[in-house]
Formats: C-alpha cells, sequence, structure tokens
C-alpha cells in the first residue's frame, strides 16, 4: 500500500422486413453551401418488433433519425419541434459547439427541455471539424430511439486521407427493449437496482434473425465484387459496449470519433455508446453473403445482459438471396484484450499540438456506490448488493441534476443552483482498483449534489480517469461536451505518475475515452472554448445514478473568447 500512495501524494503535491440499401458514395443533398437547415419533428411512431408492437418517440416518424449531411465550416441550423408529451432535447455529441454552448443540447445543464408543444432552433458552426459524429436526445432514456447519424465531409475540392472509396455507409448500432424507454428508466431507478438485459440489439434499427419474429427484420448492405467501402460506425446503444466484425473481412480504421488516424486493420473493434468509428472494407471474398455482427463487451461482474447477437448481411452482388450466411466471429464477452488492441493502433494520422506545459492537473475516480436504504419498501426499492440502493459517482460524489439549466444560472449569476467546489482529486485515498474506503459493500457510500469545477480560459488541463473496484471494475466510456482531447496515455491498474507512459506526438484526438477496466487514462485539452460542459459516463445508467459533473470554462478577453448572450426561443422550465 504504500508503494502505491507515495506516488500518488508527491503527484499531488507537486501540482495540486429486409430492408435492401445499397451503399452510397455521396448523399442526395447539395454540397457546398455554407448553411445547412434541417426540420425535426419528434413524433411517436407505432413499431412492431420481436412479435410487439408498441409506440416509441422518432424524429419525423424515422427510426433510426434522419442523417444531417454537412460539410467542414458550414452552419448547420435545426429547428426542433415537440408534438409529443415527453420533455425533448437534443444533443450533437462529439460536436465542439465553439462559442455555442447553449445549443449543446443536454437538459438541465445547457438549456430545459423542450416541452411538449414547443420548439427550439439549435444553430451551430462546424469549425475545423468534419467526419462522423451522432446526435441524440439528452433527457432521460430518450435516447434510447431518437438518435442519428451526422455525417460531415471535407471542404468541396479536399480528399480523405485515403483512397477514395466506391460507397460509403452509415451502421448506426442501438438497443431495443419491449418495454417504454422512458417507464425503463423510472422502474429502475425506483428498484435500487440494476437494469433488466435488452431485449434486442439492433443494426440501423433491425435485430438480425437471431430474435423472436425477426427472420425477415434484417438490414442489408448490397457490395460489387472488388470496391472498397467506408462504413460510418456509430454506438448509439444506452447501456453496453460492443464488439462488431463482419466474417471473413477485415476492418481497416481511418477515423475514431471525427478525427483521421492512421490506417490501422483489425478483424474485430469495440466501440462504446458515443463513439464513433470509420473503417474502410474491401469487398474480396467469394461471392456470398456474410454476417455483420454486434454483440456486448461486459466488462463488469455479476451484471446480465443480452449475449445474442443482432446480425446484418453484408451481400455480394450476384449472391443467392437464400444463401447462408457465413457467421462473424466475435471475441468473448469480457476479452479486455481485444479492446485493448484497438485502443493501441489508434494514433492521429499526423504528429498534433499536444499541450506540454500543463497548468491545471486533476485526478478523477469513477465508479459505482451502494447507498444506505431510506425507504419504507425496501424490498421494493432497495434492491443493491445488502439491501442498498445503487448510485455511481465522480470522485465519490454522485451528481445531482439541477431543476434549472446550470449555463442559464451560472450566466445570469442565479445563486443556490449549483456550488463551484469539485474536487480536483479524491477526497479519500486508497487502493481504487483492488479495494474500497469500507467494507464492500456495506459502506460505499458517495455524497451527493451539483458541484462544478471552474476553469481559467485558455488553461491547459491534463485529466486523469481512474476505475474503481469500489463495487465492480468496469470500462467506462466518459464523454467530454464542447470539447475533443489527446488520449496521451492509459493502462491497467492504479495510475503511477513515475512510471505512465504517455504518447506526446501523436495521440488520437477523441470525445469519449473507454476507461479502461480496472484501469486509467490520461487526457489532455486547452479549456479555450467558455461555458458549461458537462462531463459524464456515456452508459446512460450510470449516469442516471450519478456518474456525472460539469466543468464552468470562463470566458477569456473579447468578443471571440466569449460567451454570447442566451437564444431568444430558449425553453423554460
Amino acid at each position: 500500500m504504500a508503494n502505491f500512495l507515495s506516488p500518488f501524494l508527491l503527484w499531488f503535491v507537486y501540482y495540486a422486413c429486409i430492408v435492401h440499401v445499397t451503399a452510397k458514395q455521396w448523399p442526395a443533398v447539395e454540397l457546398g453551401g455554407s448553411t445547412k437547415f434541417y426540420d425535426f419533428k419528434v413524433q411517436t411512431k407505432r413499431i412492431t418488433k420481436l412479435c410487439t408492437s408498441k409506440d416509441i418517440v422518432t424524429i419525423n416518424g424515422m427510426f433510426p433519425g434522419p442523417v444531417v449531411y454537412a460539410q467542414e465550416g458550414d452552419k448547420v441550423i435545426v429547428k426542433v419541434t415537440n408534438e409529443t408529451p415527453f420533455n425533448t432535447t437534443i444533443h450533437w455529441h462529439g460536436v465542439r459547439q465553439k462559442l455555442s454552448c447553449w445549443f449543446d443540447g443536454p437538459s438541465y445543464i445547457t438549456q430545459c427541455p423542450i416541452q411538449g408543444g414547443q420548439s427550439f432552433t439549435y444553430q451551430f458552426t462546424l469549425v475545423q471539424q468534419k467526419g462522423t459524429f451522432l446526435w441524440h436526445a439528452h433527457v432521460s432514456w430518450l435516447r434510447g430511439t431518437v438518435y442519428g447519424a451526422i455525417v460531415v465531409y471535407p471542404k468541396r475540392g479536399v480528399p480523405y486521407p485515403f483512397k477514395h472509396p466506391d460507397g460509403e455507409q452509415i451502421i448506426i448500432l442501438g438497443e431495443y427493449w419491449l418495454k417504454d424507454v422512458l417507464q425503463l428508466e423510472r422502474d429502475v431507478l425506483a428498484s435500487g437496482g440494476v437494469p433488466p438485459p435488452t431485449d434486442a440489439y439492433l443494426i440501423n434499427g433491425y435485430p438480425g434473425p437471431n430474435y423472436k419474429c425477426s427472420a425477415n427484420d434484417v438490414y442489408k448492405m448490397d457490395v460489387i465484387p472488388g470496391k472498397r467501402y467506408l462504413l460510418r460506425i456509430i454506438n448509439a446503444a444506452l447501456n453496453v459496449e460492443h464488439f462488431f466484425a463482419i466474417a471473413n473481412h477485415k476492418l481497416t480504421i481511418v477515423e475514431a470519433d471525427a478525427e483521421y488516424t492512421k490506417p490501422f486493420t483489425v478483424d474485430r473493434l469495440m466501440i462504446a455508446p458515443g463513439q464513433t468509428i470509420n473503417v474502410l472494407v474491401k469487398a474480396d471474398q467469394p461471392i456470398g453473403k456474410y454476417s455483420m455482427a454486434m454483440g456486448a463487451y461486459m466488462s463488469a461482474r455479476k451484471v446480465q445482459f443480452q449475449k445474442v447477437p443482432a446480425v446484418a448481411f453484408f451481400q455480394y452482388t450476384g449472391a443467392s438471396l437464400s444463401s447462408f450466411a457465413l457467421t462473424a466471429q466475435l471475441p468473448c464477452y469480457n476479452d479486455n484484450l481485444a479492446v485493448k488492441t484497438v485502443m493501441d493502433g489508434l494514433r492521429s494520422l499526423k504528429p498534433v499540438n499536444v499541450p506540454l506545459q500543463i497548468d491545471t492537473n486533476l485526478f478523477f475516480t469513477i465508479g459505482l456506490n451502494v447507498q444506505k436504504c431510506h425507504s419504507s419498501n425496501p424490498k421494493q426499492n432497495c434492491q443493491a448488493a445488502n439491501g442498498g440502493v445503487l448510485a455511481a459517482s465522480i470522485n465519490n460524489i454522485s451528481f445531482i441534476m439541477p431543476k434549472v439549466s446550470l449555463l442559464q444560472a451560472y450566466y445570469n449569476k442565479m445563486n443556490g443552483h449549483f456550488t463551484e467546489d469539485f474536487p480536483g482529486v479524491p477526497l479519500k485515498m486508497y487502493d481504487f482498483v483492488n479495494g474500497a474506503p469500507n467494507n464492500i459493500p456495506i459502506d460505499t457510500q458517495s455524497s451527493s449534489g451539483t458541484r462544478t469545477r471552474v476553469l481559467k480560459y485558455g488553461s491547459r488541463v491534463q485529466l486523469i480517469l481512474q476505475d474503481t473496484g469500489t463495487v465492480s471494475t468496469e470500462n467506462h466510456p466518459i464523454h467530454l461536451h464542447g470539447y475533443s482531447f489527446y488520449v496521451v496515455g492509459y493502462g491497467s491498474g492504479n495510475y503511477n505518475p513515475r512510471t505512465a507512459k504517455l504518447n506526446l506526438v501523436d495521440p488520437p484526438y477523441m470525445n469519449t475515452i473507454g476507461v479502461p477496466v480496472a484501469g486509467w487514462a490520461a487526457i489532455r485539452f486547452v479549456a479555450d472554448n467558455p461555458g458549461v460542459w458537462f462531463l459524464h459516463c456515456h452508459l446512460e445508467i450510470h449516469a442516471s445514478w450519478g456518474l456525472s459533473m460539469a466543468f464552468i470554462v470562463k470566458n477569456g478577453n473579447g468578443e471571440t473568447e466569449s460567451l454570447p448572450p442566451p437564444p431568444t426561443d430558449l425553453p423554460k422550465c
């Protein structure tokens, strides 16, 4: 224990139906304009899957929702009209929202929800950004059905840094419950326990033939022998990370989280909720039908999950429609090495400008907690270990969602809605991976509050994200709004600044990082975008339990470094 604590203390002291889709080369929209307009109507739609019909919330009656197409540098304007009784917001995941924090979309962080019958117009510019992003609802668990792709092409005349593909296709991974997702969230939180496994996984909204009543509910991508295709893979799932593979085909990663990478070829990849990965696939196998499969990566212990993979078809032109599809080989559900292998290969395409001098050093522990039961009906409401209630936390603080928009409260200097005292280091020191402050799981309680951390404009930040074994070690996909960051290092065990190996030359530039199970990740960014920015786990149940916090980035000097006033149609709580 002494060997573990010494470098930590030194560091702290020192720093403080079958759907046939032919892959397309370009979308059927005009490119090259400076502004793109979209009209999103939040609507309910009745769908039938897994032998059951139910109403789901959608955008424009589409599931997944419509694709937002644009080019680097474009301004995007999306009017969202809520025609349902459910509160709604839309988050433009991965869009850095330079000086447009008001339009980022997380409910009660940058805006109040759009209530039934109301509308709100999002406006943002894609400043020096191109690639594959996603949009999704950011209130309750509504993103279980409200999500879609954002495809941002390079400026006209600017080529990809690889041979132009013969076609491209969006592949969105999702999860499906027979139960209404909003009711599901309420029931899970009321139980104090874990959510049930999803009833099915989805590829572009289709479960594939492995589930009940799904023989014809299969997504199919037609390909031409010898051609090369760009797959824009997006994980929009709620609560599970996923492996993805195509039978007998290699995947060459060329982009991660909308940033080009050095080409890196794998047999399969792991993609966490909130992440996007672009891969090149060559149709170089004998004419036939090959399965595209997604299955669970589950790193937590003793957690039930859906073990049946979703399947789509990667089918060559000329293959018999009735031919048997070769099966894709997915890793074992807890294959941590398969995850590490992919992460090891991710490098920025060229050397990058990583902050070398650090102004603000932060160390955040992440993990689960068991709170004491205070219910008069513990059998119904306290279903965690030893009759407790599950929670989650950063630095052992569970985030409490405010009743007003944090950004509005901060901008208008409204007192009493949040504090600015989120700790930069854990309040208690212990062996994070292998132990806990108290006896598990009798007393692993967290404190709670709407606590924020203030960053000075322009400060160069290093943040260490440390997984903990308080309840169970687990891979956590952590997403930072408003920024991308350099993943300069990661590893297993407890972070040790003396032995940690950092890549300060060509680390990947990401917006969502899977903090390794029983390990750590180090990220760096420059706080040059004023506003209030959410940091949270993208496993929705963990966010609901409180695995979140918010940064306040102060204004700099002048208009180009200051947050503009709020839009006039900003929703009210």
